[in-house]
């Protein structure tokens, strides 16, 4: 990353035998990654794993001593694809990206890896973000790994499980040939403890010994008839491999009693949701001892089909707790007793929602249904009237405003939107589509440009059926990193390829922002291990793009309408690209901000541009809000009877980028909007002079109250 320092946390993967680690589950799994000899990693950033990719950047120094080769993959498919070296060479690899949509991306080198299977320890850490903190489409990567068998574990979200499961995954990949999917949900990347580190290890086979003594194995190449064989030995060899070493290790762990009339069987993953219902029930104390057996699944698939009907035995009901849809782990275990003609009822998404987060009420609510209907008298009396309702969680809905994702104060990306609405409101509305990214927050209000997202770097793409020279010309919205991930060849190809006569605007702001503010290819930035400065500009001439035009400061809102409205009407046919380009502000106030105050600190004469709105003039008909949207922009009432309608005002988190006072000239609003430069450690001169203005407009001041007519009370 080019604006953000991860040297506290590069610390914490120097760590050796018997020191104690304490942090976040990800940066666990980053220093268990060393521990366990890995010798290679890669991936491409997306919450919740970006830290995993940041913290591997900054510690190149300590990957080299170790002889750990370490890329930020270009796409997810880019890092599946490198671990092409576990295939042929016993080398422990990882790679990490979101789930599931990073896994659908890479699914072509995934596919293929699970068909040829692997002589190395192969793991592909997965940032499930299920659920309301997600910001892509609900799906889940169980069924991937159900369709290409790829073993997939959820551990329990504790920094010695989440641990464990890294050391766990090598193994049961290199004892079964196959890859293995680490799943780790948002609150198992986030969640904090500590745990006791060992010493990190070199490799076994570093990639530097494998590229001296290359191998080639010809039954490993996916083609007709291996890709045949390959399907078998999934089948016949590595599925009991697997199974037999999960039972063996006791990857899979059981809790709680051993005799019971009732059992719960709950993914890895949901363990504290479920233990934390138990307790508000009664049934579990803190330190997660329960009454009732537990049988956690840290291997979500395969299923175990022993194991789980030993822990059914003389039981007469069991409930599955499987968040999301399908339910893949449900279907699988009523087939085990279906098969073996169990009497044991089997519960799960009759009780739990189908679909959906399961939060702390749905999972106290759910949990306490199914005790009461199987097992009433464990519960506590005043639980166990059917009238009787679980204790309830406080709905936060009511006291905490909602809060829709919106751009950062002072995004450069906010005065390209607001250009875009006057170009609407001359041209006419347009068919717009957007993109993953931060510029997705345009469809939103108060802009509500763009209507639909298919996919990283596929804007333009998603436009495609509608080039067919209509009445107007389709608009598609691409950000620096969907272009540098996709873009080029998905989108911006295709428009060359097929004389596209439509409009894309590739929004750059100098990093992959929406993912934390890694560096691309066209970063500004000096990066000393990676290629940066290299312009969009010069990959669009490459492949054949004419019409381009180059924005390098989109705050000017006045002359990218301009320019917007030149690509909507010029008489030229095929595709024609915008690049509008500033840098991200969150970035640069990271950068930015350290600095301003160290020199101030230091007393060196510092500016800081400042915004306002003037009182007198504003006409509080809001216009400059409905077309910026910015935070720090909102409404004042004043204390003036003669005036009912609150005004605008800007707020002390104004970063002064001046996009409130450029959207309010373009759009020809009120000229209500100043700036105000604050000085720290202002010269001799300077204090000089404003003592002078202070004296004179103190002086003017007086002379007006004077001229005032003074009403004295009785």
């Amino acid at each position: 990353m080019a604006e953000r320092s991860f040297k506290s946390e590069v610390k914490h993967l120097r760590l050796g035998e018997g020191d104690t680690f304490t942090g976040e589950g990800i940066l666990a799994i980053t220093k268990a990654l060393l521990e366990n000899g890995v010798g290679y990693v890669g991936g491409y950033q997306g919450a919740p794993i970006s830290h995993l990719m940041d913290v591997l950047s900054d510690a190149e120094e300590l990957l080299d001593e170790l002889g750990v080769r370490f890329e930020a993959n270009a796409s997810e498919a880019a890092a599946a694809a490198m671990l092409a070296a576990s295939v042929h060479y016993p080398i422990r690899g990882a790679v990490t990206f979101k789930g599931p949509v990073g896994v659908n991306v890479a699914s072509d080198a995934l596919a293929n890896l699970a068909s040829s299977g692997v002589n190395g320890g192969a793991l592909i850490i997965v940032g499930e973000d299920y659920g309301e903190g997600s910001s892509i489409m609900q799906e889940r990567t169980h069924g991937f790994a159900m369709k290409s068998q790829f073993w997939l574990m959820d551990p329990r979200p504790n920094l010695p499980s989440i641990v464990d499961s890294v050391k766990n995954g090598f193994e049961l990949s290199e004892a079964s040939n196959t890859p293995v999917m680490l799943m780790v949900r948002i609150r198992c990347c986030h969640v904090t403890g500590s745990y006791k580190t060992k010493d990190n290890l070199v490799p076994k086979l570093s990639v530097k010994e494998a590229l001296a003594n290359p191998k080639r194995d010809f039954a490993r190449v996916v083609l007709p008839p291996m890709s045949y064989a390959h399907e078998i030995d999934k089948v016949k060899n590595r599925w009991p491999a697997a199974e037999k070493f999960i039972v063996e290790n006791k990857l899979n762990e059981i809790f709680g009693p051993t005799t019971s009339k009732i059992g719960i069987i709950t993914q890895g993953g949901m363990y504290n949701g479920v233990i934390r219902a138990l307790q508000r029930l009664g049934l579990a104390d803190i330190n997660g001892n329960c009454k009732i057996p537990l049988y956690n699944l840290n291997v979500t698939y395969p299923l175990v089909q022993d194991e789980f009907l030993s822990f059914c035995e003389n039981k007469e009901a069991v409930i599955v707790v499987e968040e999301g849809q399908p339910e893949f782990i449900e279907q699988n275990l009523s087939s085990f007793l279906y098969r073996s003609k169990s009497s044991v009822a089997l519960h799960g998404k009759d009780i739990f929602p189908m679909a959906g987060e399961y939060t702390g009420q749905i999972m106290l609510e759910s949990l306490t249904s199914f005790i009461k209907m199987t097992l009433p008298d464990i519960l506590p009396s005043q639980i166990r009237s059917p009238n009787t309702t679980p204790p309830q969680i406080p709905n936060l809905t009511e006291t905490v405003p909602i809060r829709p994702p919106s751009f950062c104060t002072g995004c450069p990306e906010r005065p390209i939107f607001a250009a875009m609405k006057l170009v609407e409101k001359d041209l006419g509305k347009h068919q717009i589509t957007g993109d993953i990214g931060c510029h997705l927050f345009a469809s939103l209000p108060p802009f509500e440009i763009g209507g639909s997202t298919m996919g990283y770097g596929l804007g333009p793409a998603s436009n495609a059926a509608f080039d067919g020279g209509g009445e107007r010309r389709a608009i598609s919205i691409l950000g620096d990193g969907g272009f540098w991930h996709n873009g080029l060849s998905s989108s911006i190809g295709n428009m060359v390829f097929n004389k596209s006569d439509s409009v894309a605007l590739i929004v750059d702001n100098y990093y992959s922002a929406a993912t934390g503010g890694q560096d691309v290819m066209s970063s500004r930035a000096e990066n000393n291990s990676k290629s940066t400065q290299n312009p969009i500009s010069n990959a669009l001439k490459g492949v054949g793009v004419e019409w381009i035009r180059q924005i390098d400061h989109t705050y000017d809102v006045k002359k990218v309408k301009e320019v917007l409205n030149e690509a909507l009407t010029t008489e030229y046919d095929g595709p024609k690209v915008i690049v509008a380009s500033s840098e991200c502000m969150l970035n640069r106030q990271r950068r930015e901000k350290p600095i301003r105050n160290n020199n101030i600190t230091a007393g060196v004469r510092t500016e800081i541009p400042r915004f306002g709105v003037d009182e007198d003039i504003c006409t509080g008909d809001h216009a400059c809000i409905r077309l910026s949207g910015c935070p720090s922009l909102s409404l004042k009432k004043l204390d003036d009877p003669l005036r009912d309608d609150p005004i605008a005002s800007i707020d002390h988190t104004c970063v002064g980028c001046g996009n409130c006072g450029e959207v309010a000239d373009a759009a020809i609003l009120c000229p209500s909007f100043y700036q105000a430069d604050v000085i720290h450690n202002p010269s001799g001169f300077e204090i000089l002079l404003s003592n002078i203005q202070k004296s004179l407009i103190r002086t003017f001041q007086n002379r007006r109250q004077k001229k005032r007519l003074n009403f004295i009370g009785a």
